[in-house]
């Protein structure tokens, strides 16, 4: 069996005596304003009733350049914007997906039939 032998240095005290120097970085969280981006570009996709998807989109990249030039305010406000359209197009999105699945079964249960009866005669 080989046996390996290690000398550990001591350093012991530093060098020179002169201060030492530290970098702080401060983070702010008061500049974390939610843009909505990803919820609007959802809402322009699937459910973009009268286009307010879409214009939920534009007010949602609009809160990001806010917030990238460093106007939390304004992107405060346009973020504000963009929420309250997306709430809107997901609720009429909703209501308009309930009315077309109303209106096909509809069709379905009450027109096919009569038509298929009339052909029959």
């Amino acid at each position: 069996m080989h046996k390996e032998e290690h000398e550990v240095a001591v350093l012991g005290a530093p060098q020179g005596s002169g201060p030492v120097m530290s970098t702080v970085v401060n983070i702010r969280s008061d500049t974390v304003v939610p843009d909505h981006i990803v919820w609007s570009l959802f809402n322009t996709i699937f459910f973009n009733p009268c286009c307010l998807g879409f214009v939920a989109f534009a007010y949602s990249v609009k809160a990001r350049d806010r917030k990238m030039v460093g106007d939390v305010i304004g992107a405060q406000s346009y973020a504000s914007t963009a929420k309250c359209l997306n709430i809107w197009a997901v609720v009429l999105g909703i209501i308009m997906l309930i009315v077309a699945i109303t209106i096909i079964t509809l069709f379905f249960i009450v027109v096919v039939p009569a038509i298929l009866q009339k052909f029959r005669m």
